[in-house]
């Protein structure tokens, strides 16, 4: 007897091929059999002609701490997402040790969050364990963050690391590595990734090709130096012999839109040369990410706790309102070239909080002082920690990634327990098949599902998923075609997607007719054995 039979579907299995009307057959967390199913089961489940596909996998998102606050994973279940993959751009809870954990935790909160509750881990193993045992309703995997690798090692120093540094920062990915991370992020935008040589990224990542792992890369710059950055990280993967992931490419700020088909030249011409290179993208032209991203590097050289110092400082605070105001040739200042009316305050305290959704260049009005002495002034009130969301994309260069057939689609959503989070953390899924494939037809029902599955599995090694193949895991999604929309927005983010009927996660019902069943059959994906730890 099976476990449960998903019947009377439209079945899109991942692969991109047409879909077929059939049944999907589940026994012991796999999928037992495709097709007509007249086999006795347990649990039968109608999907009346509604579309049977893999389970979405979120590529590229930052809840590395909100399975823990959430392990019923209530936002990503309603996408259909039934995995998510963390430790992007450089930025994860580990590794961690005491002398360095505040440091660490400060920096990274506005992006990944906080549980408010003490970390009980230092190595990424430990990490990876303390989410098998939290019993998640979703599966996880992760990155070694090449950010946390540094600050364990040396802090924020603006300098090249020391060779024991280095041999340091090689031993604690390797032991994530054995641990069975998927590979390593790097984040060349954030403080301390932004201090490293690509001479130095390039000895790190010679680590990678003994565990088959995969370089992610935030690139440096996404503006001005969209094409260097590029050719930067290009240059590091060849150099070590890796496969290059880029995450969520764009082109930011006005002068730069249309660089986004350039940029997607120079990844058709590195895979032309032989070269392992893919790209994701999230479906919004708006990003998000800190308020302290927008700095000059060398403010962050201490953390968040050199930063608020030197927004103390008259002299220091003069010279960074001076940097902000002219473009500059090292780095890609966002606001110089897109402007504080697009930066939105994404959560704020106290009597803050009415700042929520409103722009820089807006409060500095209220307040009648500089935009950028107003960033300063609201990032010592709220101690370092403004979540913000960026209006500085193109929606042509945005549905051009989308339809690239190097580009996965993923959510980079960041973790906002108050305020108003980007919309992309409640609607990115329902929101590629709404946009992309019903209203715009830029890409196929086919081509959609493959981007959210087979794709990111195959790409992330996650084992047997994202295909609906016997003895493929039993993750899954039942939708309706015609009817999925997200609802979140960026006035109102918070908001439940609709057209999402049915989760399946290992084998079991995680959403029945749109409601949480309780079910907690997710666990950790090891790279390493492409097994899911319980």
């Amino acid at each position: 007897m099976l476990d449960l039979v998903l019947k009377n579907g439209r079945i899109v299995d991942g692969s991109g091929n047409p879909w077929y009307r059939g049944d999907v057959g589940i026994k012991e967390r796999r999928i037992a059999a495709v097709g007509k199913i007249d086999e006795e089961a347990a649990e039968t489940v109608d999907a009346a002609g509604n579309v049977i596909a893999p389970g979405f996998i979120d590529g590229h998102c930052h809840s590395d701490l909100m399975i823990l606050g959430h392990p019923l994973s209530e936002i990503k279940l309603s996408q259909g997402v039934t995995a998510e993959v963390v430790g992007n751009c450089g930025l994860a809870p580990a590794p961690v040790f005491p002398d360095r954990e505040q440091l660490l935790r400060s920096y990274i909160t506005p992006v990944i969050g906080d549980t408010g509750k003490p970390w009980s881990w230092n190595t990424v193993s430990d990490y990876m364990e303390v989410i098998s045992r939290s019993a998640p309703a979703e599966h996880m995997a992760t990155y070694v963050a090449h950010g946390a690798l540094r600050i364990a090692a040396m802090g924020f120093d603006n300098r090249p690391a020391s060779p024991a540094e280095l041999e340091r920062m090689k031993e604690l990915l390797e032991e994530g590595l054995r641990a069975g991370a998927i590979g390593m992020s790097i984040g060349l935008l954030y403080a301390p990734g932004s201090y490293t040589s690509k001479e130095e990224l390039a000895e790190l990542c010679s680590i990678l090709p003994r565990y088959d792992g995969l370089l992610s890369t935030h690139i440096r710059g996404e503006g001005n130096s969209l094409l260097p950055s590029v050719r930067e990280v290009l240059w590091i993967a060849g150099k070590s012999g890796v496969p290059l992931h880029i995450s969520h490419l764009k082109a930011a700020g006005k002068i730069n839109w249309g660089k986004a088909l350039e940029a997607m030249e120079l990844v058709e011409d590195a895979r032309a040369r032989g070269m392992d290179v893919t790209v994701d993208v999230y479906p919004y032209s708006a990003g998000s990410t800190s308020l302290t991203t927008v700095l000059p590097p060398w403010v962050l050289e201490g953390g968040i706790p050199g930063a608020l110092e030197a927004f103390r400082d008259p002299a220091q605070r003069r010279r960074i309102r001076e940097e902000l105001g002219r473009e500059q040739s090292s780095w890609d200042n966002l606001v110089c070239s897109t402007g504080w009316q697009s930066v939105f305050v994404a959560s704020a305290s106290g009597l803050n909080a009415s700042l929520e959704g409103r722009h820089i260049a807006e409060i500095a009005e209220r307040r009648g002082v500089h935009p950028a002495d107003c960033m300063m002034d609201l990032l010592l009130e709220e101690n370092g920690q403004v979540p913000i969301v960026y209006f500085h994309m193109s929606d042509d260069d945005v549905s051009q990634i989308v339809a690239y057939s190097r580009s996965l689609i993923a959510s980079d959503s960041l973790t906002c327990e108050t305020g108003k989070p980007h919309p992309r953390l409640y609607g990115t899924f329902p929101r590629v098949f709404a946009k992309y494939v019903r209203e715009e037809r830029t890409l196929t029902l086919e081509d959609a599902v493959r981007k959210l599955t087979s794709f990111p599995a195959q790409r992330f090694r996650l084992g047997k998923r994202g295909l609906i193949v016997p003895g493929y895991a039993a993750d899954l999604v039942i939708f309706d075609p015609d009817s999925i929309q997200d609802k979140a927005t960026y006035a109102e983010p918070k908001r439940q997607p609709e057209g999402i009927s049915h989760v399946v996660v290992s084998g079991k019902l995680a959403m029945r007719h749109g409601q949480h069943t309780g079910a907690r059959s997710g666990g950790f994906i090891r790279a390493a054995s492409c097994l899911c730890s319980h």
